[in-house]
């Protein structure tokens, strides 16, 4: 911000960054996921092992959790004035 960033620019850089992460990590579990369902399908009950509404499930925590934790520190840091980040950092 002290750069001229607005707030709204720093706080989408903040989740652009983190959902990127997100996101691959996201697509590598599901890639290792799918396969791996063969193996835990006896642990599981009353489940199939591809249950789509368990899968859809999961994916919307997975989510939902890291979106809540990249907004937080991003809607915090777009709040910071820019001298008194510049004076205390």
């Amino acid at each position: 911000m002290a750069l001229g960033a607005c707030a709204a620019d720093l706080l989408r850089l903040v989740m652009l960054r983190g959902m990127a992460l997100t996101a691959g990590g996201l697509l590598f579990g599901a890639v290792l996921a799918l396969p791996l369902t063969r193996l835990l399908g006896t642990y599981l009950y009353e489940v199939s092992p591809r249950d789509p509404l368990a899968f859809l499930t999961a994916l919307g925590v997975m989510l939902a959790t890291p979106a809540i934790a990249c907004l937080l520190p991003g809607w915090r840091a777009a709040r910071t004035e820019p001298m008194r980040a510049l004076r205390e950092g």
